[in-house]
């Protein structure tokens, strides 16, 4: 796409410090394995298509569009100028040739979403606005353009009505527990492409401090001279390590309900990929491109998933992670674990002496 061409659409007005611009970038090159995989699950779970499209026909498109032409603020030139131009230098940076209609509405909660079936439309709260620096913000509005670049905004449409509707849903041809299950993987999907779209916040942003003091803010409020980005780095890896199986298990059970994952984890995971080689990689335009989508295959996606995840397992500090971790390698014994009851993943020996499957310390 020629710069003539965003001059046209609005895309001249760049901030004054230079970040790094990346043309027919395709969203597949920050886009977490684990969003791809798990968008592919949920296109083959039972029943979706089925939801999907009934949805797709019967979802008030138009009716969304004129709740918020009513009922909130369209931000242009003439109004939220500041939000204007951080939107058209987000699609400038990502390359994202249509951009996208925003608005403000009032909620006094920080947050923002990216939705809509035919087209995306991001939406951002009062809350977020007046919570957030100028940096910060910027790069919540490139988490939006990110999802918007992704084409996340229809799934996150239909997950929102689900949820809003999910008791009320008898005109669709399923069973609750049916709705209730696409409702689930929906979520996972959703929290998987959060990262993703953390991702490409900080590609719009090109500034980690600035996307971390965002994540901090929206969880603990506008109180930066009392926290210390180091210090809410090692809450995840507490968060993570902390407990036994018993914790583990509740960890699961209360991110199941979310459609975000936990703001440390966020963070944490966002400075892992900024340190790491794909992120440097991209920053010196090594990066896939939109025109060769279409010969990408689902499964390279599936092994880059796969080993994502294997990773995952084999350096995580939970102790259900580690007990997948040794399983897999063929240390330890389940039964004997499961007959020592719970305190047999904690790691420590039972009282009455050593783990006969634990080794012996040197």
């Amino acid at each position: 796409m020629s710069d003539d061409h965003h001059e046209q659409a609005g895309h001249e007005r760049v901030p004054g410090r230079h970040r790094s611009r990346f043309p027919g970038i395709s969203s597949r090159a920050y886009e977490h394995p684990t969003d791809r995989s798990a968008l592919v699950a949920l296109r083959k779970l039972t029943g979706f298509d089925t939801v999907f499209k009934a949805l797709s026909g019967l979802l008030p498109e138009r009716s969304l569009k004129l709740l918020f032409l009513s009922d909130s603020v369209r931000v242009s030139d003439r109004q939220f100028a500041h939000l204007s131009d951080m939107l058209r230098d987000a699609c400038y940076i990502l390359d994202l040739e249509k951009v996208p209609a925003m608005y403000v509405t009032q909620d006094p909660k920080p947050n923002a979403m990216c939705i809509g079936l035919d087209e995306p439309v991001i939406v951002v709260t009062t809350g977020l606005v007046e919570l957030l620096d100028e940096e910060e913000m910027r790069a919540v509005v490139g988490h939006e353009v990110g999802h918007a670049l992704s084409g996340h905004s229809v799934y996150r449409t239909v997950l929102l009505f689900l949820t809003s509707l999910a008791l009320k849903v008898a005109w669709i041809p399923l069973g609750n527990v049916a709705i209730m299950a696409i409702v689930t993987a929906l979520r996972e999907w959703f929290r998987k492409s959060e990262l993703s779209a953390d991702r490409a916040g900080l590609l719009v942003g090109q500034d980690l401090r600035a996307s971390m003091r965002g994540l901090m803010k929206i969880a603990g409020g506008n109180h930066l001279h009392e926290m210390n980005v180091d210090a809410f780095l090692e809450q995840a890896e507490e968060y993570e390590a902390g407990g036994d199986l018993r914790d583990s298990v509740l960890k699961i059970l209360n991110v199941l309900p979310r459609s975000h994952p936990f703001t440390t984890i966020r963070a944490a995971e966002l400075k892992k990929w900024a340190d790491s080689r794909d992120f440097q990689r991209i920053m010196d335009g090594h990066y896939p491109r939109r025109e060769d989508d279409k010969d990408a295959r689902v499964g390279e996606s599936f092994r880059q998933s796969a080993a994502s995840y294997a990773s995952e397992v084999r350096t995580s500090k939970d102790p259900l992670m580690k007990l997948v971790s040794d399983l897999a390698g063929g240390a330890g014994d389940l039964g004997g674990r499961v007959k020592r009851g719970f305190n047999g993943f904690t790691g420590q020996p039972p009282k009455d002496g050593p783990a006969k499957d634990a080794p012996a310390e040197g």
